[in-house]
């Protein structure tokens, strides 16, 4: 049966393949699947949270080409979104990243046109760039003619597009969603799902999957290597209670876990997939036998060849730990997981 032509590359986001996972816990006595949001055009989840933020006031005549601007802070996914979109539709894009954001991001941001600032000095009272980048966005919206901002820690069109992420999933499933585990960074992503959850009444128990280092739900903040999941202060989305479960997870667990999901399964997935796969591992004694668990996977591998696909970069941060991915597995179904955290962290 042949696929319909789309419209245009935006109809592409959306519907992203739900994958079963089949080696990397082959004791589980569970079926696993894997959301892929990598398939998305811009590479990520985000793509999803872009669109749903900006294509309405684009369809009403609120962002128009060559008059308005949008202007975000992002120094990743949602940064390649909203530029993918703006480019699209002919509607300048600054871009607040900071000193942290990969090459390979600001190249990407490059290729399509946005306007890239970079925000090198921290936020004095937390030593993180986010404050800092926020507040050149709002000088920036207060400056700039035409300015809008869609604020993806606030928008509550960040957690409404998910509805549909979420609707993909229980759809896939017939409605039996035992587990969802969601990484969590602005939280539209497990907000949006989990309010679908509650008004279709899904038996579903949704784990909020954190940053060790993260102070979204009230840890000491401290210093984190890999981006994608974790922030430095809670967002104005944060619900506490829509999470029934959090599991934390440390930066070399992330690494562990996305380098096993190459060696059994062949997928390159980005770190806070990782750390979906690596907060299940530590939650799995919980879960029943029979159980259907859907591991949301922000995005790919592609955006971290540099750092977690890097034998340098780890041993560099970690040491010599390739051994913590080669082995054999040490118990059925159990992947054993080192709970060590970065060093100088």
């Amino acid at each position: 049966m042949s696929r319909p032509v789309l419209k245009g590359i935006l109809d592409t986001i959306g519907n992203t393949p739900l994958v079963e996972l089949r080696n990397v816990f082959p004791g589980l006595r569970s079926r696993v699947f894997a959301k892929m949001e990598r398939f998305n055009p811009g590479g990520s989840i985000k793509d999803r949270s872009a669109l749903g933020m900006l294509l309405n006031r684009i369809h009403e005549g609120q962002l128009v080409p060559g008059r308005s601007v949008v202007v975000e802070s992002s120094s990743g996914n949602l940064a390649i979104g909203i530029a993918q979109i703006c480019k699209y539709f002919g509607i300048d894009f600054i871009c607040v990243v900071d000193a942290k954001t990969t090459a390979q991001n600001l190249a990407l941001l490059s290729a399509y046109g946005a306007r890239v600032e970079v925000v090198r000095t921290p936020d004095p009272e937390t030593g993180e760039f986010l404050g800092a980048r926020l507040d050149r966005v709002r000088e920036l919206v207060d400056t700039v003619p035409g300015a809008y901002w869609p604020n993806q820690y606030a928008n509550p069109l960040n957690p409404l597009a998910h509805h549909e992420t979420m609707r993909e999933i229980a759809d896939a499933l017939d409605g039996r969603v035992d587990y969802l585990f969601s990484p969590v960074s602005t939280f539209g992503t497990l907000l949006g799902c989990a309010t679908y959850v509650e008004q279709h009444a899904l038996a579903t128990t949704v784990v909020a999957v954190d940053a060790v280092g993260s102070a979204i739900f009230g840890q000491p903040q401290s210093r984190r290597l890999i981006p994608g999941h974790g922030a430095s202060v809670p967002p104005a989305l944060f619900d506490p209670a829509v999470a029934d479960e959090v599991v934390h997870v440390g930066d070399l667990d992330c690494v562990v876990a996305c380098r096993r999901m190459v060696h059994r399964e062949g997928i390159l997935a980005g770190g806070s997939s990782g750390a979906a796969v690596a907060a299940l591992e530590k939650f799995s004694d919980r879960i029943p036998a029979g159980s259907n668990v859907v591991l949301i996977f922000p995005d790919g591998g592609d955006r971290y060849l540099n750092t977690i696909y890097s034998d340098a970069w780890v041993g560099e941060h970690f040491g010599e730990v390739s051994h913590l991915w080669k082995r054999a597995l040490t118990a059925p179904g159990r992947l054993r997981l080192t709970t060590a955290t970065a060093t100088g962290a």
